[in-house]
């Protein structure tokens, strides 16, 4: 009997939390958009829409192209900041978020896996930015931001700055370790992104010899969580 996608995450959802799929990059090193690079019968964005769906009650997706998504079915919410940056996504996130905490993952990290995310979420008492940390330092493009850090980015972006971490000094910031995810996730996959065409068919060679059951299929869809 096939299983649904909710079936294998759980089907309590994280409250009070929104998601957001950063989706407005240039993707100058890839030369096309990340989001709609296809794997598996379906594109990276749709992987990872479906996982945050699946967790969250309410998803955006912050993008200044909204047409390309129109077949995802979650509000599109564009930079306020434009053209500056990751940090700006981040923040057009928290302005428009209907909660007052959101989880923000890149649209070209297609391996999210909910355990993890839910490690990252439950972090959330006393801390405006909950990151997952380990030995190849932070990933601020999986990790928990509040709407307290609003203030702290805008300072940043008028000031010229779109490093994610510019921030952080100004807000409170826990780091969280690979204990919390490693017996889910030991080899880091969650945060695996494809920046160039070299990385992406060298996915899709792997996808070839370990996945080859496309989306869909039975139960063989998480595989690639």
């Amino acid at each position: 009997m096939k299983r649904s996608l909710r079936d294998c995450i759980g089907n309590d959802r994280i409250p009070e939390i929104t998601g957001v799929i950063l989706a407005g990059g240039g993707s100058w090193r890839m030369q096309s958009d990340k989001s709609l690079l296809p794997l598996l019968g379906a594109r990276f964005i749709d992987h990872v829409y479906r996982v945050m769906a699946a967790l969250f009650d309410e998803v955006l997706i912050v993008t200044n192209s909204p047409d390309g998504y129109a077949d995802i079915a979650c509000r599109k919410v564009p930079d306020i900041h434009v053209n500056r940056g990751v940090l700006a996504g981040i923040h057009a996130g928290l302005c428009h978020a209907r909660h007052d905490k959101v989880f923000v993952v890149a649209c070209d990290m297609p391996f999210i896996n909910p355990q993890v995310v839910r490690a990252v979420c439950g972090g959330t008492e006393q801390a405006d930015v909950v990151i997952p940390a380990h030995a190849k330092g932070l990933e601020p493009l999986h990790a928990l931001y509040g709407k307290h850090c609003i203030g702290a980015i805008v300072c940043q972006l008028d000031a010229g700055q779109q490093r994610i971490a510019s921030f952080f000094p100004e807000v409170h910031v826990r780091e969280i370790g690979d204990e919390h995810w490693q017996d889910v996730d030991p080899e880091g996959r969650s945060f695996r992104n494809i920046n160039t065409p070299e990385e992406y068919f060298r996915l899709r060679g792997e996808r070839d010899a370990h996945n080859p059951v496309p989306v869909g299929k039975g139960t063989a869809n998480i595989a690639i969580l």
